[in-house]
């Protein structure tokens, strides 16, 4: 499989483009501390991470995270960490079940409504990997 044209990318729509709406995220992922040479002609990969402070049973997706991070950089694309909603069992009551579709919704309109090229879905369990795998067949 030969690599894509960079004009093909989803995310070139958001970073390529000469007009003003482009030149709005270009300079607003410099405030951010990006450089053009970051993400231009690159995928950028979505990291959804359910990582959070109450949740043990994810409390290494922390660290993992920054290692999916290298491991995009070295392959060649731009990594982009996003934040997504955490189903703690042991504290979240009366039970994360009700919440399941929730993070399923969350992760689809989180990877339509942003320049990703790809993601790395990032749960650690019954009830997130499954929300986490409905979003993107979606």
């Amino acid at each position: 499989m030969s690599p894509k044209d960079s004009k093909s990318l989803r995310s070139y729509r958001w970073y390529g483009p000469d007009d003003l709406r482009s030149f709005g995220h270009r300079s607003r992922a410099a405030s951010m501390g990006c450089t053009q040479a970051d993400y231009a002609g690159k995928p950028v990969i979505a990291i959804i991470n359910t990582w959070g402070d109450i949740n043990p049973c994810h409390s290494h997706l922390r660290e993992r995270a920054e290692d999916v991070k290298r491991g995009v950089w070295q392959a060649g694309g731009f990594p982009v960490e996003m934040p997504a909603f955490t189903l703690g069992e042991t504290f979240q009551k009366p039970t994360t079940m009700m919440y399941r579709n929730l993070l399923a919704m969350e992760t689809e309109e989180m990877l339509r409504s942003y320049p990703a090229d790809g993601c790395v879905l990032m749960g650690g369990c019954d009830k997130t990997t499954p929300a986490l795998l409905m979003a993107p067949s979606a």
